[in-house]
């Protein structure tokens, strides 16, 4: 029989949790309560990551050991109190999407069965112009996180060359994710071109540990710079998301000195209450440190007179303008072989 409903307290606002003691998590056995009071211990830290973003839930209503739902649209029936914001997505459509602002939001998505947060990196105020850019370090199969994070030290090297301070976190799966707060001033469009553009530069600083190939058969054995995470309507798990998985991980800011020792497994719904009591928001500062993408423009700009063009964005997206052909190269139709003529025939 399913457990009753209860009412919690969250801020000024009283959020009714049906089926509190269902099992979300099989490996210890947490519940959709323990997932509530997850997120309430973190409060401040999962509010500064989802503050004022579009933000698309990962809803698993049976667990994490069920089926995934992608939420993108706010569902009919929602309190009145929820905040929305409209977005659009590649394919031209709109669609209003949660908007958090205060903790109770996100206890509500909990009982709506949402796991994981994936917000925008761009903010309600102007949802076109993207206030934080995105390097997802991912590890290819014969990679794993020690070598994120020895790319990850690259990478934080390259920013305090340019002038800009990295925020790093896990990604509660295989790598690692590093923030920076940027100017909004410019779109996706070239918000992304800066992001390849610093990829790129990576990719030359450690050619055999980095790539940037968009086309998997093209990686091999190394880190993939993800730029296309810096693209319209792409999303990433958010500092202090959980993931969908058994043992409830966690995607966790951690320090630049804690960072060599650091195991994805260090960080679950089960750790992170008392590390978060006893740290507090690894990113707080995060808001002050705004910096300016125009080094990595023209960066791209160089790129582009030394014939380094774009590179293919997702498959969900219509053609861009100066993008390669998006075909995988295995794929890709080769030219029919000359006809040779005998001119003595």
């Amino acid at each position: 029989m399913p457990s009753p409903a209860i009412e919690i307290p969250v801020g000024e606002r009283m959020v009714r949790i049906s089926n509190p003691d269902r099992v979300y998590f099989s490996a210890r056995g947490e519940t959709k309560l323990d997932l509530v009071n997850y997120y309430l211990s973190v409060g401040p830290g999962i509010l500064r990551a989802l503050r004022e973003r579009p933000c698309m839930l990962h809803r698993y209503p049976d667990g994490v050991d069920g089926e995934k739902i992608y939420q993108k649209r706010v569902p009919k029936g929602a309190p009145d109190w929820l905040e929305t914001v409209e977005v659009k997505f590649p394919s031209g459509r709109t669609a209003d999407e949660l908007c958090v602002t205060e903790l109770a939001t996100v206890a509500w998505a909990v009982q709506m069965s949402t796991v994981e947060f994936h917000p925008w990196h761009s903010r309600r105020a102007d949802t076109e112009r993207p206030d934080e850019l995105r390097i997802d370090l991912d590890p290819q199969p014969g990679t794993g996180l020690a070598e994120a994070k020895l790319v990850a030290l690259l990478v934080r090297e390259a920013l305090e060359e340019l002038g800009a301070v990295g925020w790093v976190k896990t990604s509660g799966s295989k790598g690692l994710h590093i923030y920076v707060r940027i100017q909004p001033l410019w779109g996706f469009r070239e918000v992304r071109r800066a992001a390849l553009a610093f990829a790129r530069e990576i990719e030359r600083r450690a050619p055999q540990l980095v790539t940037t190939a968009w086309w998997r058969e093209e990686r091999g054995e190394q880190i993939f710079l993800d730029y296309n995470q810096n693209a319209r309507d792409r999303t990433i798990a958010s500092a202090y998301s959980v993931r969908g998985r058994p043992h409830g991980p966690v995607s966790a800011p951690v320090t630049w000195s804690e960072l060599p020792d650091v195991e994805m497994e260090d960080f679950t719904i089960a750790t992170m209450p008392a590390r978060f009591a006893e740290l507090g928001d690894l990113h707080e500062g995060i808001d002050d440190a705004v910096w300016s993408i125009e080094p990595l423009l023209e960066w791209a700009d160089r790129d582009e007179r030394d014939g380094v063009g774009d590179a293919p964005y997702p498959p969900n997206f219509p053609k861009q303008e100066g993008e390669p052909m998006r075909v995988q190269p295995s794929r890709a139709r080769k030219p029919a072989p000359e006809k040779m003529i005998d001119l003595d025939e």
